[in-house]
Formats: structure tokens, C-alpha cells, sequence
């Protein structure tokens, strides 16, 4: 006997601090605080998320990611994780681009996976063993600030659904 499909369709809402906190941080100025640096001509929204990298002697390491858009709709047949450090995306062109995260612990369910879109302004921080797709770019050849873990140990799980478990994204 074969098992019922059981078929998701993500609702994608707007990236927030507030909806997103149980994931990491929203690295964005708007409502941001800041002070005023040098000579009072910089302003420095400090501090907006931080950088979990030093598990097993881990250092932060920064990169720049070029990614293309895949194919909407879109079925997530897969989310990963960063045991030892956080892993954070700061988007460079200012285009929109999707999020889909699920909550730390051992196995993610299909039925808890959330998605957000970044306004271009937004970039985000995972917080360390946080689930998620890898990035889901909407612009062609877009660019994406990386600050990210390197060092000893394995830093990247995968997790792959069953294929009764069927999530679809579709494109905003």
C-alpha cells in the first residue's frame, strides 16, 4: 500500500526581524540604531547580528556567492544546517531574493519549513544548527556577502524529505 503524497505549499511573507528571530537575525539599517563615527560624518549601525564560528577552534572566514535562480515552482527536496557556526547572506546587488528555514533540531519536518523574501536591503544571519535551503537567488548572476565558518569538523548537514513529503515554492 502506498502512502498519501502529502503535498505543502509555502506561503512566503515578508522578511522580518519579529518572524524571523526563531531562525537568526535580520541584518538591515531601517530601524536600526546607530551612532555617529568619524568626526560625526559616519553613521554605525552596530552590531546587527553575531558571527558563532569558534566550535573546534572555527574562524570567521568571508566570501562572496554568484547564484542564479532556479526553477519556480519549486520543490524543496532538501534543507541544510551549520552545526558549528552561524552562516550569514548580506545580498550586494539590492535584489530580492527567498528564504526557507526550519527550526534547530535533529530531523526538519516538511509541514514546519517557512519562507520570507528579503526586500534587497535585507540580509540574514542563521543561527548556528538552523535548517535552510541553500540560497534561492531571483536575479541572474546575483552576488551575496558570505560571513561564514572555516575550520575543523564537519560544518554542513543535509537533510533530504521523503518523497511523500512534497514542499512547493513558488515564485512571488
Amino acid at each position: 500500500m502506498q502512502r498519501q503524497i502529502d503535498k505543502i505549499i509555502l506561503t512566503v511573507e515578508p522578511l522580518t526581524a519579529q518572524a524571523f528571530s526563531l531562525f537568526g537575525d535580520v541584518i538591515e539599517r531601517d530601524g536600526s540604531d546607530f551612532f555617529l563615527i568619524n568626526n560625526g560624518s559616519t553613521r554605525r549601525y552596530h552590531e546587527l547580528a553575531n558571527v558563532d564560528v569558534e566550535d573546534q577552534s572555527g574562524k570567521a572566514i568571508i566570501s562572496i556567492f554568484e547564484a542564479t535562480p532556479l526553477e519556480y515552482p519549486l520543490t524543496i527536496k532538501m534543507v541544510e544546517r551549520h552545526p558549528l557556526g552561524s552562516q550569514a547572506f548580506i545580498p550586494l546587488l539590492g535584489n530580492s531574493y527567498l528564504i526557507v528555514v526550519a527550526q534547530k533540531g535533529e530531523n526538519p519536518k516538511s509541514k514546519n519549513l517557512k519562507a520570507f523574501i528579503s526586500n534587497g536591503k535585507q540580509g540574514v544571519n542563521y543561527h548556528k544548527g538552523v535548517w535552510h535551503h541553500p540560497i534561492l537567488a531571483l536575479t541572474e548572476h546575483d552576488q551575496y556577502l558570505i560571513v561564514d565558518r572555516a575550520g575543523t569538523g564537519n560544518n554542513c548537514e543535509e537533510h533530504y524529505f521523503d518523497d511523500n513529503d512534497v514542499v512547493v515554492l513558488n515564485r512571488p
